[in-house]
């Protein structure tokens, strides 16, 4: 099943949702008139509820004409966005520097810096190396704390693909400096579907095979698949729940392949295969 929010003409946008074929507004069907925070549908009954719902009712519902390159920005505006830092050798390597030998690097950052699929992300004039890096994104599915690594799908409601930028300058001159330079305006894209778990084989290699690219400028500039993640996606679920609790809808940045410098008249790329594609130009 996918879910994904569509832009609506007054600005505002809503969740739709896909067994395969059309892509249909949640509201319209039965039991769902409230449904605006994709939090609420994400654990492992209501997605079962939303999908026997489609299944029901969806012959019923008018579908809408969801373009994914078009997309909505994917999470809650209040939904916690987590970065795990420096994942893949390559992506240390950018930064000439060793990766974290005793748990993954590691970031929060503000939901305002969202944007929708093929919005441009603006240079802000406070730093004058900005980069770009493709991710695969987990979606939390339930409030969860302390998960055990091998107890991950348990908590996870579906993958989708992320476009983190940074400002990395800053993180050159100083690494504690990561919150300040992934907060500005435009420097996050989180979508644009959410490909729930059941899509995917059972088991830590069940996201093996997904491709992880940054694109820039139509030439890809970095590649690899989970198999290259020094902490793999049950670390990092046991990871950032360890000690705190994290809510429905919560995102988990997995890491990046590799980045890339981007500039005014750039247009740069995430794709995740098999998940999607975030396409943003630059100025």
């Amino acid at each position: 099943m996918k879910l994904a929010r569509t832009s609506l003409s007054d600005g505002s946008a809503e969740i739709v949702v896909s067994l395969g074929g059309d892509y249909l507004p949640v509201r319209a069907l039965p039991g769902y008139a409230e449904a605006g925070r994709l939090a609420g549908l994400l654990g492992e009954q209501e997605l079962r509820a939303l999908a026997e719902t489609v299944e029901r009712h969806g012959a019923q519902v008018a579908p809408v004409d969801f373009d994914p390159a078009r997309a909505a920005p994917l999470p809650d505006h209040e939904a916690d966005i987590w970065g795990a830092g420096l994942n893949y050798l390559r992506h240390s390597e950018d930064l000439a520097a060793q990766q974290p030998a005793s748990g993954p690097g590691s970031y929060l950052r503000p939901g305002n810096c969202l944007i929708g699929n093929n919005a441009h992300i603006e240079l802000p004039e406070q730093s004058g190396r900005v980069t770009a890096e493709a991710e695969l994104g987990l979606v939390i599915g339930t409030a969860c704390k302390n998960v055990k690594r091998q107890d991950w799908r348990s908590v996870i409601a579906g993958v989708t693909g992320v476009l983190d930028m940074t400002a990395e300058d800053a993180i050159r001159e100083n690494p504690r400096y990561i919150p300040w330079a992934k907060g500005f305006d435009t420097f996050c894209s989180v979508g644009p579907v959410l490909i729930t778990m059941d899509e995917f084989p059972d088991g830590l290699d069940g996201l093996d095979g997904i491709q992880i690219s940054t694109v820039l400028n139509g030439e890809t500039v970095a590649s690899a698949t989970p198999t290259s993640m020094k902490y793999d996606v049950g670390y990092l679920v046991e990871y950032f729940t360890a000690g705190r609790t994290l809510a429905p809808g919560t995102i988990l940045c997995t890491g990046t392949p590799g980045a890339t410098v981007i500039s005014a008249g750039d247009s740069v790329r995430s794709v995740v295969e098999g998940v999607g594609t975030l396409t943003h130009p630059v100025r």
